[in-house]
């Protein structure tokens, strides 16, 4: 008897929330009650390719290079972390050869709708730079700065990274010097670490 009792009032509420006027309800809400709810857009869909570990070469101004990269998400995928080594080798652009370390961090900034990019370099100088644009098929980003530290008023610094298949993308570092036009200094081209 129990068990037709509890049967009976659960059909009672399934009848309550299918019942004509209660569909109607939902139609005129525009929403019904199994209907999950809208998923908000990945802010950073354009980064996830670059999640993971990688390995370069590099030539430009200080020489050729050799590096190492990690990207990782962190603070419960509020930000993507950063984490790059180039090592110089003795040369003739570069007699003494360098080690060149930097962290960055890329973050989604609501108020503006833009990804923004802090660099962190070795050197002491840190940059700021802002999404400025992305290829149709979003396979080039192109990242402008909007401030750099420690380093002469009106400089200003551009990165694009350009993936040729999702196991490859090149990264184009260039420096304008103040009323100068953007310059290469260095491109590494990167292949996913296995």
């Amino acid at each position: 008897m129990r068990i037709l009792a509890a049967f009976a009032s659960v059909l009672l509420v399934v009848g309550e929330t299918t019942s004509p006027s209660a569909l109607q309800a939902q139609e005129t809400s525009g929403k019904r009650a199994d209907t999950p709810a809208k998923a908000k857009p990945d802010q950073f869909a354009l980064l996830r390719p670059f999640e993971g570990h990688w390995r370069g070469e590099g030539n430009g101004q200080p020489g050729q290079s050799t590096v190492e990269r990690s990207y990782e998400f962190v603070l419960r995928g509020k930000y993507l972390n950063v984490r790059n080594s180039s090592v110089y080798a003795p040369q003739a652009k570069n007699p003494k050869g360098e080690k060149h370390e930097d962290w960055g961090m890329f973050s989604y900034d609501a108020n503006r709708k833009k990804l923004v990019l802090r660099q962190f370099h070795v050197e002491g100088f840190v940059n700021q730079y802002v999404l400025d644009r992305s290829s149709d098929d979003d396979k080039e980003l192109i990242f402008v700065s909007e401030t750099i530290e420690n380093i002469p008023a009106g400089y200003r610094a551009r990165e694009t990274y350009r993936f040729t298949d999702p196991n490859t993308f090149e990264e184009t570092f260039e420096l304008a010097p103040p009323g100068k036009d953007f310059e290469v200094y260095v491109k590494t081209k990167f292949t996913k670490a296995k």
